[in-house]
């Protein structure tokens, strides 16, 4: 009898204890902002669609469940809305279309590649992002239209606005790697700017600021492989 009440005194106060530091547990907002220097006369975007995710690097913080949900990028006035999206791996993204006429949506490169094929107004598509990466989407028939998702392996992410304002709710404190992304700077550019994070302490990334390339990005094909050419379509 002794040694049973001692081994259960024992997992009592370690279960008390378990429950005692989850109670305890703390997490706060991050916040930054973002400057984009840029080189090229690209469509008006001001500091926006630069994505910052961070990633634990502690036990202390673990990566949290949040709500399933699906995300979206509409396709309007031949256009994708947004232009840049940030998903947790895992997560489905539906490509609803609002235009009066046919679109074509697919991905070749990098990342989750999919063709979601001819589809009219209406009507839409989901694609299901399981891998981590950069995927780049075009539309088949509308040369103009690009958007890029990222999906990431963190729930502690954020794509800045166009005043380059960025919020990162709920984060456990401790340790993180921060990243960035942003789609006309170099690889090399982004390394840089990562760095290491101790959110107990500091729930202000401060200022980033992100160079873009002098290199212009040349004309994507089709998912054929062939330059865009007028077709019958609108």
């Amino acid at each position: 009898m002794w040694l049973r009440s001692t081994i259960l005194a024992l997992l009592s106060g370690a279960f008390s204890a378990t429950w005692a530091l989850g109670a305890t547990a703390q997490v706060s907002s991050v916040e930054g902002q973002i400057i984009v220097h840029r080189v090229h006369r690209r469509e008006p975007g001001g500091n926006g669609n630069v994505v910052v995710w961070l990633t634990p690097l502690d036990e202390i913080a673990p990566i949290a469940t949040k709500p399933s949900r699906t995300y979206q990028i509409v396709q309007e006035d031949k256009r994708f809305h947004p232009h840049v999206l940030a998903v947790p791996v895992g997560a489905e993204v539906e490509f609803p279309n609002r235009d009066p006429f046919f679109h074509n949506v697919f991905s070749m490169y990098q990342g989750r590649k999919f063709d979601l094929g001819l589809y009219e107004a209406g009507s839409s598509r989901i694609v299901h992002f399981d891998r981590p990466g950069v995927s780049f989407v075009f539309c088949n028939i509308h040369s103009e239209m690009s958007a890029y998702v990222l999906a990431l392996k963190t729930p502690y992410f954020d794509v800045s606005d166009t005043l380059g304002h960025i919020h990162i709710p709920d984060v456990p404190h401790g340790r993180y790697r921060l990243e960035v992304w942003y789609e006309g700077a170099e690889s090399s550019t982004l390394t840089k700017l990562s760095r290491i994070v101790n959110v107990a302490s500091v729930t202000s990334l401060g200022t980033i600021q992100v160079q873009e390339s002098e290199y212009s990005v040349p004309p994507h094909l089709d998912k054929y492989g062939h330059a865009y050419h007028q077709g019958t379509y609108q």
